[in-house]
């Protein structure tokens, strides 16, 4: 405290600033994991609706490929969810995430990663499967075209 009090004139100011900084930024973490708690509710949601339609028989695949995507993003939050309850999870947890990454393996639910890494992956998918189309898509074509009769 002598120290603080030698480097700043009101030292009682700065840490009355300091909490309302991290008040701040708590208050703010919570109000991102309410939107990302949200957002998995109606994926949720949304995918349990597809699932009902599929059962009728009337869902494209599309929709389903959808509702498989969310699917997993359930099971990991599962995952997740036992190690929350064990001792030392604000230290596990980040260590699993981390390990997961570096493995190339995505721990957390989509609804928790950030816009920008969430839209790579997808842009990463879809170059992914543009990539294997084209030639089953030409296979198909050419044996289409072979078939037809004059």
């Amino acid at each position: 405290m002598k120290l603080l009090r030698h480097l700043h004139k009101a030292p009682l100011r700065v840490l009355r600033l300091q909490r309302r900084k991290s008040m701040i930024r708590i208050r703010f973490s919570m109000v991102r994991l309410k939107i990302a708690l949200a957002q998995e509710k109606d994926e949720t949601r949304q995918m349990l609706r597809i699932y009902q339609h599929y059962v009728t028989g009337d869902v494209s695949k599309t929709d389903l490929a959808r509702a498989n995507a969310q699917l997993a993003d359930v099971l990991r939050a599962t995952g997740l969810g036992i190690f929350a309850v064990l001792p030392f999870a604000p230290i596990t947890i980040p260590i699993i995430v981390k390990l997961g990454r570096k493995l190339g393996i995505e721990v957390l639910p989509s609804a928790f990663t950030p816009q920008g890494k969430r839209r790579a992956a997808r842009i990463h998918r879809m170059r992914r499967t543009a990539r294997s189309r084209p030639s089953s898509l030409m296979s198909d074509h050419a044996s289409a075209g072979t078939d037809k009769e004059p």
